[in-house]
């Protein structure tokens, strides 16, 4: 499976790794080109700006964001949101307040694009321990992730 991942620190870089050695595709985004790098260096591709990643990805497209709660994922959402369409899915990774998500859930729907919340445990032990994940979304959106994570 293809899968997007923006935010390449410590717990999505990691992630990003896993996946890749768990035989999916990753593209993988960061603003820091070092931390982009060390991510390129396990496997994962890099691209230069969100409108490619989301690009090179397969249908349905999958993004995980693993950026902080807040203004930044509101930022992410509206870069990932005239990319996408029905079908696809955000994951949101971080620790939003549900509030905010259920919110950012609605306004997406309305383009036929799932919004799931992912909040995710294991720290930087995740990535030879495994995560644990607590995923709050449809249905449909859940069986797509099913095959990813």
């Amino acid at each position: 499976m293809d899968i997007g991942m923006i935010g390449l620190g410590k717990m999505g870089g990691n992630m990003a790794e896993r996946l890749v050695r768990g035989g999916h595709r990753v593209i993988g985004f960061d603003l820091d080109a070092a931390t982009a790098a060390e991510a390129e260096s396990e496997g994962v591709e890099i691209a230069a700006a969100i409108p490619d990643l989301v690009d090179g990805l397969g249908s349905p497209k999958v993004v995980r964001m693993m950026v902080p709660a807040g203004g930044i994922v509101a930022r992410v959402i509206a870069d990932l949101a005239p990319l996408m369409g029905a079908g696809d899915v955000i994951v949101d990774g971080g620790n939003s307040n549900y509030k905010d998500t259920m919110r950012r859930s609605a306004e997406l729907e309305i383009s036929g694009i799932q919004l799931v919340d992912v909040g995710t445990s294991g720290g930087v032990w995740g990535l030879a321990e495994g995560y644990s994940m607590m995923a709050g979304g449809s249905d449909e959106a859940i069986a797509v992730l099913t095959l990813a994570f």
